[in-house]
């Protein structure tokens, strides 16, 4: 198990630490020669300067930069060419900013600078709704900082909901501020409350009707909560097929889950995920393939590559698809067993492993037509990474939208390898292995690649995350999962996702990383790096996160909201504390 997340874990923490030092404008040179100035050893930040010497090198050596280069080199330009920046200043006289909640501190400078003292700015946000990932550089406490030293004015006013929705929006911000027990915690929200559009404007608040909230206080599991959150639309939506509704799940995992179970209840589904299933299948078929290609000694992985051969008759079913099952169950099997592999791919023609098995005709020229097919993959190895994936699709794919979908990937697969010429088929392999898991994103083939609308979805059951869902309105929405481990409140019995288990102390190793870069940059000692202090704060910017995120799952629906919980993987979650004030709350005015 540690083998599988210390990976993704030093990843994450590359990618916080390279990230916050270029928004300190700090190059690798200028960290170094901090590093070697420091007066105690960071063994965090030396790692992440490590990784980070490594990543601009490769980018260097290609001539390439990254979005946050971008961000940094810009901010530089203006701040050394004066007569630059003053043609820009005189090119936009007039800047609006949207979404100001998510800007970093280097872009606040940015705009800062385009204009200039007495400058025409306008910076349109919500802190309540900066839902930005951890870890990012964006901070809503500089929007708040802004308001507070410059002239401005509220816009409270929305349209979206019902009055019974921004009721308990508006109790979920007057509890935070005054009642939420960490006292550091009750910033996360702040006014003003939201208000109804007043007569005469558009668009027209839906009716009020209270009985479109509900908490479900059931304790479910996580698969038990899916099945009820599914019966729930099932039962919904032959009443109201003309009306939008979403299914908000907190994690991509959870939600790929979600929209199984739909489609196995016959509900028509919409994935706003990282990737659609269509592209995980296709992904994993690929990924199968070039697994077993890589290790082609491995029973187990030519009994997988055999599945995918034969995806078909497993997912739709041809001809007799009975007696097709059964022939496919028994040639797995027999693969899966095989003690050599070479003997069934390589026989001697003098003794062929095939004739002693004594097995049916029909199972023996199905592994015949098999190994034709897997000595032709064989043969192939030597092609560059995408012609040998768009050989293997064409064995294994039918349908055009699969095809094309192999295409994309192929394309992908050519590009990881450009990057990285030490990789072979194992790494290459894990890049579809991640798509195949919804663990990256991957656009497909969809008109709302370019931006995704729900009112062309009435009738049928949005699938995403309630990170993903901000700026979306549905008129019945499910938030599901609200336990204390995805929303925790800082108390006690709280647990936190960002510190595993594997770790001394439980310390959360991207937090510790950052809180040793930020020490480099004081090199002071009375404002030194303390391990476990930055592991601390962290909780209170998740608390303070998931809260944020609550508003903004409940702000997304227009007439119905539905809030339940699961006791997760552990069966030791209980309901969020935030979970259980809103309920107390509505159940009280009922």
């Amino acid at each position: 198990m540690k083998r599988q997340q210390l990976p993704k874990l030093v990843d994450s923490l590359a990618l916080a630490f390279i990230r916050s030092s270029k928004d300190r404008l700090l190059t690798p040179d200028s960290l170094r020669a901090k590093l070697d100035a420091s007066f105690a050893p960071l063994p965090l930040a030396e790692l992440g300067w490590s990784i980070y010497a490594d990543y601009q090198r490769a980018l260097a050596y290609r001539g390439a930069v990254d979005f946050d280069d971008l961000i940094r080199l810009a901010l530089t330009l203006l701040q050394n060419d004066e007569e630059y920046l003053e043609r820009l200043r005189f090119r936009y006289p007039f800047i609006l900013e949207d979404e100001a909640q998510d800007s970093s501190a280097t872009q606040q400078k940015i705009l800062g600078l385009l204009s200039g003292e007495g400058g025409n700015w306008v910076r349109v946000g919500d802190p309540n709704q900066a839902i930005f990932e951890t870890f990012t550089t964006a901070d809503p406490d500089l929007l708040r900082e802004f308001i507070r030293t410059n002239p401005n004015a509220d816009m409270p006013e929305s349209g979206r909901s019902q009055p019974a929705v921004i009721a308990l929006a508006n109790y979920l911000i007057d509890w935070v501020m005054t009642a939420h027990p960490d006292p550091n915690a009750r910033s996360a929200l702040s006014l003003p409350h939201i208000e109804p559009v007043p007569a005469g404007y558009e668009p027209v608040n839906p009716p009020d009707n209270p009985e479109g909230i509900k908490f479900i206080s059931k304790k479910f599991t996580a698969e038990e909560e899916i099945i009820a959150v599914v019966k729930s639309v099932k039962s919904w939506l032959p009443e109201n097929p003309h009306s939008t509704v979403a299914v908000l799940a907190y994690r991509n995992d959870h939600a790929v889950k979600v929209v199984e179970e739909l489609r196995k209840n016959k509900i028509e589904v919409v994935e706003m995920l990282k990737s659609t299933s269509n592209t995980r299948a296709t992904a994993g078929s690929l990924n199968y393939l070039l697994s077993y290609l890589a290790d082609p000694q491995s029973p187990r992985k030519l009994s997988k590559a055999y599945e995918v051969w034969r995806r078909d008759w497993r997912e739709q079913g041809v001809g007799n698809s009975e007696s097709n099952s059964e022939l496919m169950k028994t040639v797995t099997d027999i693969l899966r067993r095989l003690v050599y592999v070479e003997n069934f791919i390589a026989p001697n023609q003098a003794d062929d492993w095939l004739s002693t098995i004594g097995e049916s005709e029909a199972v023996i020229q199905e592994l015949i037509e098999f190994r034709v097919n897997v000595q032709r993959w064989l043969n192939a190895v030597t092609l560059p990474i995408d012609q040998l994936a768009l050989t293997l699709a064409q064995d294994v794919f039918s349908e055009a939208a699969d095809l094309a979908l192999a295409h994309k990937l192929a394309l992908a697969l050519r590009q990881a390898s450009n990057d990285h010429a030490d990789w072979r088929l194992p790494e290459l392999t894990s890049e579809l292995a991640v798509i195949a898991k919804n663990e990256r994103k991957f656009i497909g083939f969809s008109s709302d690649d370019s931006g995704f609308d729900p009112e062309r979805h009435r009738g049928k059951v949005v699938v995403t995350t309630m990170h993903k869902a901000k700026g979306l309105e549905w008129d019945r929405v499910y938030m599901m999962s609200v336990n204390n481990y995805d929303f925790p409140s800082n108390e006690m019995n709280d647990k936190f996702i960002s510190e595993k288990w594997f770790i001394r102390g439980g310390l959360n190793l991207e937090a510790e990383a950052l809180a040793q870069l930020t020490a480099l940059e004081s090199n002071s000692e009375y404002d030194w790096y303390e391990e476990g202090a930055a592991t601390m704060q962290s909780r209170l910017g998740y608390v303070k996160e998931r809260l944020r995120l609550l508003y903004v799952g409940i702000t997304r629906a227009k007439k119905d909201l539905i809030v339940t919980w699961n006791s997760g993987r552990q069966g030791d979650a209980t309901p969020s504390l935030a979970f259980q004030k809103l309920s107390e709350w509505w159940e009280g005015k009922g």
